[in-house]
């Protein structure tokens, strides 16, 4: 009697982990694709009024050769575009082709500007965690990418 409430429990636990697996596997790239967007609309917009980003020191620091402003701006409507691109679901490639220098260029800073995003290193100051959590992102937007030609995810692969 035992084994077969045992076995009831842990048949009802596979049922629920198979279905939300299957939801996972429908929804998430749609939630990561929107989650992305929302990211770089949000840091892109927050650029385009001096003060408001707390990376605008930062960027100016890296680039002290252009206009601060004109690059602001610049910078804010590149990411706005990124972050349009993956909330739409459209032109997925052309996103991922304008946030890899977007990307590279938030990079600068650990070669240019140490001082800035290290502590007693490997430890990262605040600004050099900002920098860092960009390799979710950089991830994420990896796996956005592998659906452009009608990748998926699969709850169940075929064995």
């Amino acid at each position: 009697m035992r084994m077969t409430h045992n076995r009831d429990i842990a048949r009802m636990f596979n049922q629920i982990d198979m279905t939300l697996t299957r939801l996972m596997a429908r929804y998430s790239i749609t939630l990561l694709r929107i989650s992305i967007g929302v990211v770089f609309i949000w840091f892109g917009a927050l650029k385009l009024s001096p003060g408001l980003s707390p990376a605008e020191d930062l960027v100016q620091a890296t680039m002290p050769f252009l206009p601060p402003t004109l690059f602001l701006t610049c910078l804010a409507i590149w990411e706005m575009a990124i972050g349009i691109g993956f909330m739409s679901g459209r032109f997925t490639r052309a996103t991922i082709f304008l946030l890899l220098p977007q990307m590279i260029g938030t990079a600068l800073p650990l070669i240019l500007l140490p001082d800035r995003v290290y502590q007693n290193f490997p430890g990262l100051t605040l600004e050099g965690q900002y920098i860092i959590k960009n390799l979710v992102l950089i991830s994420a937007a990896l796996v956005v990418g592998a659906t452009a030609r009608g990748g998926r995810l699969v709850a169940e692969p075929e064995q």
